[in-house]
């Protein structure tokens, strides 16, 4: 259940819309950080709030790469899977041409994409494109951008934030 105060304001924030419905991803993303995924629990909180049936708001989280229909990790890896991140990919000279950022990524945490590495830490996903082209290969943690990404960097990348302290707030988005 969501707290009261959270409620009110996102009731007060829909009152104030002149087309409610348009609040459905920002309410989505105040309840998905609440329950750190956007439950079922959740969406039924949402829907009514906005005056919408479940399945209209489900049909909405499941368009949105960076609405969580289940639990992910503390770090959500949205790798880019753009057509310019592809094409820097083959530039990666020390990996095998088969091998991408993603599956480095998988194999590096012992997971497969969408899966959740079993500390909780890292959930990796495919992102259709993050606009951080300039930077290519890239990916956002927690909506913060890293590139131009290697081997290296994503190991680098990977170090820091298993050091982050506990409650340490990243962008959701």
């Amino acid at each position: 259940m969501l707290p009261a105060k959270l409620k009110k304001e996102l009731q007060r924030d829909v009152r104030a819309s002149e087309h409610p419905r348009e609040k459905a991803v920002d309410v989505m993303y105040a309840v998905q950080r609440h329950y750190g995924y956007l439950s079922d629990e959740g969406l039924a909180e949402a829907a009514s709030l906005l005056g919408m049936s479940e399945l209209e708001l489900e049909e909405l989280a499941t368009f949105y790469d960076y609405i969580y229909r289940r639990p992910v990790g503390r770090f959500v890896l949205h790798v880019c899977d753009g057509v310019v991140c592809w094409m820097c990919h083959e530039g990666w000279a020390c990996l095998a041409e088969e091998e991408s950022i993603v599956t480095y990524l998988c194999a590096r945490l012992g997971v497969e994409v969408g899966q959740t590495t079993p500390d909780g830490m890292f959930t990796v996903l495919p992102s259709a494109c993050i606009g951080y082209c300039e930077y290519a290969p890239a990916m956002l943690v927690n909506g913060k951008p890293y590139g131009p990404l290697t081997p290296q960097s994503l190991d680098k990348v990977l170090d820091e934030l298993r050091n982050q302290p506990p409650g340490h707030l990243v962008l959701d988005r």
